[in-house]
């Protein structure tokens, strides 16, 4: 199902704000050798993700799916001086693409962890002021269990993928994976714990406050 309207989608990109070099050059990169590419966030999220750091001036983040690191490096910008982001990717050969333009981008302020998220979450000793979880769909209500105690009062998560194309909008959900997303969905609007906004944005993203 097309939910994006392909040349509403091609006027937001040409209307948004380029990129600077090392994130054009992991978007290109992914683009042209990544076979999961699709999973990339893009110019028009990145800079959305950038903007909402910026705009609440984390000091700690969390991010839950590195993949090839775009993201992160978008999140990073909005750090405070000597604040910290930390990032999990289950896949070791991502991670080695993701640390290279870590590196390139001189982002000393992010570490990168490599193995299951479920495991490592808990391990780091951080109170989050912003969360985003872009991984295995499957496990999104067990991960946000597990961050959302360790989130600030105040603090954020935003989940990518909420409507995970168009999948969860049909009359009988197919699919493990969008069954888990539909069931994460429901389970965030039901939790007295949050606040949240869903928006059309690419593939879907969820904007949660802790209260």
């Amino acid at each position: 199902m097309e939910i994006i309207n392909h040349i509403a989608e091609v006027y937001a990109q040409k209307n948004t704000s380029e990129l600077d070099d090392v994130l054009q050059e992991v978007a290109e990169y992914t683009i042209n050798n990544h076979p999961h590419a699709h999973m990339l966030s893009g110019k028009v999220q990145g800079k959305m993700l950038e903007f909402i750091s910026c705009m609440i001036k984390p000091k700690s983040i969390l991010e839950v799916g590195t993949f090839t690191g775009f993201s992160a490096l978008c999140l990073a910008k909005g750090l405070q001086l000597n604040g910290i982001l930390h990032t999990i990717e289950l896949r070791e050969d991502d991670a080695v693409i993701a640390q290279k333009y870590f590196d390139k981008a001189i982002a000393k302020n992010i570490q990168l962890h490599i193995g299951d998220a479920l495991q490592i979450i808990s391990t780091i000793n951080e109170e989050w002021d912003l969360v985003f979880m872009d991984a295995d769909k499957i496990n999104y209500i067990n991960y946000y269990e597990l961050i959302l105690p360790k989130v600030k009062a105040g603090g954020w998560v935003i989940a990518d993928n909420v409507l995970f194309h168009g999948q969860v909008l049909e009359e009988e959900i197919k699919g493990k994976n969008a069954k888990a997303i539909g069931a994460f969905n429901e389970h965030v609007a039901a939790d007295t714990r949050v606040e949240q906004v869903m928006l059309t944005v690419r593939d879907g993203i969820t904007v949660i406050k802790k209260l």
